[in-house]
């Protein structure tokens, strides 16, 4: 017959067996790491994200005193690389770097993702943003954003604007502007940013949208203009652009790179990648390089992430929506 005394002595045996287990998981998380750290990045080589992790890899690998292998997964518009990253053992010794693309509009605009942006990883560090540049040919009939929502509200339908896919993010962004602004207009989608920078200076297009770097030299050598930049702010090597929020009150927006750690990484561990990673981009030289990609260095925490993360997933899941997007 089984007695309240021989429970007893089995629940004092498990919670001896839960401590030593607490106990040793603590040790063996304050160890971290205690092999090398795998960065997955979910495009091809020469990325913008793939030439900043390999920028920070050698400082992660003197903080942490462990190699830094960065490993590139690409296909499916990221997609491939992000769901290896979700089957990943959440040890801290895999992480990836996620972006506005394939986590918080890809969910949206497919119907089957291997990955849940919002269940499948939990948020480590925002690193940079970036902006949109909306520009267009020399010989358009507008010079700055309010002038081509008025061009295109006189001629509905007439604007012809490039962006690099149906679906992709500035894509949903322009379509999210063009319903603020209340125009219309034919979207040209590409498969890439040099078609949409190539008919765009050749005329094929009057305007496209994308985000700078593919921009920035023929601007700056006068073979196209500057219409309007997406961030709520000011940014120093545009200063006479203008903002969209100028031309459609309250509309900005911000497309960023961040690391992410498979869900169910230890708190601390994500803790002590924040810190790296942050201290790595906050290099003289790392930030510079980031300047000259076109993107902005942020340092905050995990939770901030989080939440600029489930901001913009519910943003552009409403834009989606709205526009009558079927999924792919």
């Amino acid at each position: 017959m089984f007695h309240w005394n021989q429970v007893s002595a089995v629940r004092r045996a498990l919670l001896g067996l839960t401590l030593v287990f607490t106990a040793c998981s603590a040790v063996a998380q304050s160890n971290w790491p205690t092999k090398p750290i795998k960065i997955i990045i979910p495009f091809p080589p020469g990325d913008s994200i793939d030439i900043t992790a390999r920028m920070i890899g050698p400082k992660l690998t003197e903080l942490w005193g462990q190699p830094v292998i960065v490993e590139n997964i690409a296909g499916g518009s990221g997609q491939v690389g992000m769901g290896a990253l979700a089957r990943a053992t959440p040890d801290g010794h895999t992480i990836g770097v996620g972006q506005a693309g394939n986590l918080v509009v890809i969910p949206h605009t497919f119907r089957k993702v291997p990955y849940d942006p919002l269940k499948s990883f939990v948020p480590v560090s925002l690193t940079t943003t970036n902006f949109q540049a909306i520009v267009a040919n020399n010989d358009a009939p507008f010079k700055n954003l309010t002038e081509m929502i008025a061009y295109a509200k006189a001629n509905p339908g007439k604007l012809s604007v490039a962006t690099n896919g149906d679906g992709g993010y500035p894509h949903l962004t322009f379509e999210d502007l063009r319903q603020k602004a209340g125009f219309t207009y034919l979207h040209v989608p590409y498969k890439g940013s040099v078609q949409v920078t190539n008919d765009v200076l050749s005329g094929q297009v009057q305007a496209g949208i994308l985000g700078m770097a593919p921009f920035a030299p023929h601007i700056r050598a006068g073979k196209m203009k500057l219409i309007a930049i997406s961030p709520p702010y000011k940014v120093s090597d545009w200063p006479d652009a203008q903002l969209t929020q100028d031309a459609v009150p309250g509309f900005s927006a911000l497309g960023w790179f961040g690391y992410v750690a498979p869900a169910g990484t230890p708190p601390d561990i994500v803790e002590k990648l924040n810190k790296g990673i942050n201290a790595a981009i906050a290099q003289p030289a790392v930030m510079e390089r980031l300047q000259n990609l076109g993107l902005m260095a942020v340092n905050e925490s995990p939770q901030y992430f989080e939440k600029i993360l489930r901001a913009d997933y519910e943003r552009y899941g409403q834009i989606v929506k709205s526009i009558g997007y079927q999924p792919q």
